[in-house]
């Protein structure tokens, strides 16, 4: 029997609505739901290189705000999509712009399984194209970033795509999981590497100093401005302004920066002459910038000018394989550094390694495994040098125990089938009775010797 495909259906409409596919797995589907993309995702990173088919309906359930979240998941190379719709849907330019850049086809729903079974075989065929010809393989990693698992393989394969554009790019993602790491690389990779990358966390500069430090000021714009110094949006002209923790902005900077991208130039403080400026804009931010929006702590004009090009960076905890390949490189460097000769991490290490919930992302998992390599006593990093609690870890058994426990076994055995005599179960395992008596003592056993049969086995 052929193995049976992998179908994703991803739907959010009511029980009425969503379509029955029990044909489709009579044909050899194996069929998933999924109701987001988070849920795609997680499908996706159990094998990276598995072919998939996918089928998300479009009927009902999905704002432009869920489609735009589904960026990385259908940027995936591994998976042939089919976007299931209605026909007046064809008259909405998302609907239209999602089929042409990410679809391999559309279908009208609902529609003959067997139509769809034809479209969405050749959807996988597609993907298992890309698959053979090691295409999911060649997006593991992207710029010195380490990627694996599929949600950063999906991520590495996003970033290349918005190094070739010059629209601005949004990073979503938690502290730590590597945002300027990425808007760096987006940088070098595009025709702007030659120009400067000028990096600027809104978060971490006074409110009072916030429009100085971007905008820059003249000679005696202020007390203490001695001489002229330039701001960091023109210290970035002609290259990229990474505009770190974006949503720490105050407002009246948000506004100072939604004129500079509308009119494409600066004015110095305290100075009176437009000064054109050439930069391409990534921002990012841990906030939840929609939330912001909606509560009024963020511009929507200022967001909707950022937010072209959505990336989501994901957080370490569900990247799978890419802990272990973080944690080694974070050893050799650092062992180095240190000049101590470490194996490795010990079992009980990586079994913690992949239960901490790692709230603070690549950051923490960095900062751990540095402190580990100066404090381990011994060869091997423990869950105790990375201050990870170890509970639920069960060690593998050594030889010897593997060997004790099957010793016992066969005499169990033995016993049993001789009915507790001694004698009989030594000729059959080929030991002394002295022999057996040693080992029966030795795991446990009870002889004779206490209920007054020498040569017999007491069960009780």
């Amino acid at each position: 029997m052929p193995q049976a495909r992998e179908l994703i259906y991803v739907t959010r409409g009511s029980a009425g609505r969503v379509l029955s596919l029990g044909r489709l797995q009579q044909l050899g589907w194996n069929l998933r739901r999924a109701p987001d993309s988070r849920s795609v995702l997680r499908i996706l990173q159990r094998d990276p290189r598995q072919p998939h088919a996918a089928l998300l309906d479009l009927r009902e359930g999905f704002s432009h705000h869920d489609l735009a979240e589904f960026g990385a998941a259908l940027s995936a190379n591994n998976v042939g999509w089919v976007a299931g719709i209605e026909a007046s849907q064809l008259d909405q330019e998302p609907v239209r712009r999602l089929i042409r850049d990410y679809c391999y086809d559309y279908v009208t729903l609902p529609c003959p399984e067997a139509v769809l079974n034809t479209i969405i075989g050749h959807a996988h065929g597609m993907a298992t194209l890309a698959c053979e010809h090691g295409e999911t393989t060649s997006e593991a990693g992207f710029d010195g970033m380490i990627g694996e698992s599929a949600a950063m393989r999906v991520l590495c394969r996003t970033l290349r795509k918005a190094a070739l554009t010059e629209a601005p790019v949004f990073i979503a993602g938690e502290t730590g999981t590597g945002k300027e790491l990425a808007a760096n690389a987006v940088h070098r990779h595009s025709r702007r590497h030659a120009h400067p990358f000028v990096a600027i966390n809104c978060g971490a500069i006074p409110h009072s100093l916030v429009q100085s430090e971007l905008f820059g000021y003249e000679r005696g714009a202020f007390t203490g401005a001695q001489q002229r110094k330039l701001g960091r949006i023109e210290m970035a002209n002609g290259g990229t302004l990474f505009l770190d923790e974006i949503g720490d902005l105050p407002l009246e900077s948000q506004a100072s920066l939604l004129r500079f991208l509308q009119q494409g130039s600066i004015e110095r403080l305290g100075g009176h002459e437009q000064i054109p400026i050439d930069v391409r804009i990534i921002s990012a931010t841990h906030h939840d910038l929609e939330a912001a929006v909606v509560d009024g702590r963020f511009r929507a004009d200022l967001f909707h000018r950022l937010c072209v090009l959505r990336l989501q960076q994901p957080p370490l905890r569900d990247r799978g394989v890419d802990i272990d390949r973080l944690a080694e490189q974070a050893l050799q460097r650092y062992s180095q550094e240190s000049q101590r000769t470490l194996k490795g991490f010990s079992p009980c290490a990586r079994h913690a390694l992949h239960s901490h919930p790692w709230p603070g992302n690549v950051r923490e998992l960095i900062n751990r495994v540095r402190q580990a390599v100066v404090m381990a006593e011994g060869r091997l990093i423990t869950a105790a040098d990375l201050h990870i609690d170890s509970a639920g870890f069960t060690p593998p058994p050594t030889l010897d125990e593997i060997r004790d426990a099957a010793t016992k076994d066969a005499i169990e055995r033995a016993l049993q089938r001789n009915r507790g005599r001694l004698i009989d179960a030594a000729r059959e395992l080929a030991v002394s009775r002295v022999t057996l008596y040693r080992l029966m003592q030795r795991h446990g056993l009870r002889t004779g010797d206490d209920t007054g049969a020498p040569d017999t086995f007491s069960a009780a």
